[in-house]
């Protein structure tokens, strides 16, 4: 990937382990603009930064990941939003999707090619709406 400074990540979970994992990742990867929070009122308040993706744990103390997943699509629609999750539930998944998520995620072996994978995605599609944007043409990629 070109430049990526200008494409911003958070990570919100209260799992200390994953939180580092996923930052030490996608910070090989050079994703350098990485913002981690422990829970997802932290998320929250931060949402003014203008994230691009957010990869949100579901099972968090005090606020779980659909809340805070409900909340940031009322203050920033635009932003992606990946629901992260230890459980293999299809209806975790529906629910998420259905409250805006772009993806759901299972957190097991092959989370870090997964999150890689979607982090390529949102990147590519960002810099295709923004090329439209500033050309005026509907052009979109789509992805297997």
């Amino acid at each position: 990937m070109e430049n990526t400074g200008n494409f911003k990540v958070f990570i919100t979970d209260d799992d200390i382990f994953c939180l580092n994992m996923y930052e030490q990742y996608l910070s090989e990867l050079q994703y350098i603009d990485l913002s981690l929070f422990h829970n997802g009122q932290s998320c929250l308040d931060n949402l003014k930064l203008k994230p691009d993706l957010i990869f949100l744990d579901h099972n968090m103390a005090n606020m779980n990941g659909l809340e805070v997943l409900k909340k940031i699509k009322e203050i920033s629609p635009q932003t992606h939003v990946v629901m992260v999750s230890s459980q293999e539930s299809i209806n975790i998944a529906i629910t998420s999707l259905k409250f805006g998520a772009f993806d759901y995620v299972v957190k097991d072996s092959n989370v870090s090619l997964r999150l890689k994978n979607i982090v390529m995605k949102v990147y590519l599609l960002k810099n295709d709406v923004n090329k439209n944007e500033s050309s005026g043409s509907m052009k979109f990629r789509f992805f297997k």
